[in-house]
């Protein structure tokens, strides 16, 4: 047997959204403060350093390719010292550095979208979390509800029984019923501690005070669909990003293989007269023009432009799926709500009442009461599981607000 009767009001505040929310907190502020929470976590901070690390790279693809070089010369000819000092400077002939800042721009962004999806997905594993611990705590405290019923059952059995209404068997079946609460009470106290551990591994100033998500967060949600929206989801856009990474690389060799010019002055003294001197120098490429190097870079350039093909496809059918399912669960539980909303008080009343006037054995009473907490733990799970879905929903249609501040701590 599961679980059995409980007042109207509490048993149906818990198959229902009735989360506790943070004092005068809007749902904007609360997706605000989640986030801020998530980019505590050492995961997300080790990622921002990571971020960092790859901006400081592309940083440096937008610096000058040739520092000037220092030149000197000394001998003696027939006791006389002859020097020369002087500068070369390699000339980016073919425009080499900007084919290098087009590629950086494409690197940050590539570097902050992973980032943004990273931080957007953990955001959601934290509310999943929250969700489930939601649900934990309702089925936790039903369950001791309950038992304390049974306890009050088996007292009513008792004296009955004692009075010569009920026989013995009738107590046997109640204590035996609440013997198997006490292990009901504690796996469902046991699954409570356990999510709440997870949510406190992943919000580190989160407690079970604070509750879960605000209702104002749930309201009014239409999931997003269309090209906008998955062009633009984070996944997306940054395997968009590394394709033109990649796209710019082809670039930037083959411009990497054409030779750049040297020049260079030089002033010094030879035969005890002031000497001034220019150089000039060119690689010749005409052992090996460098064309297996261009034309590899050619092909990673079309390879990662199918990945982002294929990465948009994929995002655009789990952005499907994941709307049905949340329109399928939030249906469902609908009806649960409409077909549960006027019987769970009356079928409890009902079956005590029929127990209480002995037109209902114990045996049948306990099981009735077997199925009824049945049903209420479908809601319950019903619940959860649309929330749930909703939260997925929102993330594979990149509809979950991030910190603005993410990626620049």
């Amino acid at each position: 047997m599961k679980l059995l009767k409980w007042s109207t009001k509490a048993l149906f505040s818990l198959c229902v959204l009735s989360v506790p929310l943070f004092v005068n907190a809007a749902a904007p502020q609360w997706e605000n403060w989640i986030s801020t929470q998530v980019q505590h976590h050492p995961e997300i901070i080790a990622a921002n350093n990571r971020l960092a690390a790859v901006q400081s790279i592309a940083d440096a693809q937008e610096q000058v390719l040739y520092n000037p070089e220092f030149v000197s010369e000394v001998e003696r000819v027939d006791g006389v010292k002859n020097y020369r000092i002087g500068i070369d400077q390699t000339i980016d002939w073919w425009d080499k550095k900007e084919a290098r800042i087009e590629q950086s721009r494409f690197i940050r962004q590539a570097a902050e979208l992973n980032y943004q999806n990273l931080v957007m997905k953990r955001v959601a594993d934290a509310m999943k979390a929250l969700v489930e611990w939601e649900s934990a705590k309702k089925i936790a405290e039903m369950a001791r509800k309950q038992k304390l019923q049974l306890d009050t059952l088996l007292s009513l059995v008792e004296k009955r029984r004692a009075a010569g209404d009920m026989g013995s068997i009738d107590a046997e079946l109640t204590f035996l019923s609440l013997s198997q609460r006490l292990s009901v009470v504690a796996e469902a106290e046991a699954g409570l501690k356990k999510i709440e551990s997870t949510v406190k591994e992943l919000l580190p100033d989160w407690s079970p005070v604070q509750g879960g998500i605000p209702a104002a967060f749930w309201i009014d949600y239409q999931p997003q669909e269309g090209d906008k929206w998955i062009e633009s989801h984070p996944a997306v856009a940054s395997s968009k990003a590394e394709w033109k990474v990649l796209e710019q690389q082809a670039e930037v060799t083959q411009r990497d293989v054409k030779a750049d010019p040297t020049f260079g002055i030089k002033a010094g003294r030879d035969d005890n007269a002031n000497a001034v001197g220019l150089s000039f120098s060119i690689p010749l490429n005409v052992r090996n023009n460098y064309d297996a190097e261009t034309s590899a870079a050619r092909q990673e350039a079309l390879e990662a432009e199918a990945l982002f093909y294929a990465q948009y496809r994929r995002q655009k059918f789990t952005q499907q799926a994941a709307v049905a399912a949340w329109k399928e669960f939030e249906k469902q539980h609908q009806n649960w709500r409409e077909m549960m909303l006027d019987r769970i008080e009356s079928s409890a009343t009902l079956l005590e009442r029929q127990w209480a006037s002995g037109d209902l054995s114990t045996t049948d009473y306990l099981m009735a009461l077997d199925h009824r907490a049945e049903g209420l733990i479908t809601g319950v799970s019903l619940h959860e599981q649309a929330l749930v879905a909703q939260i997925d929903a929102r993330l594979q249609s990149g509809q979950i607000r991030i910190d603005s501040t993410v990626g620049n701590k």
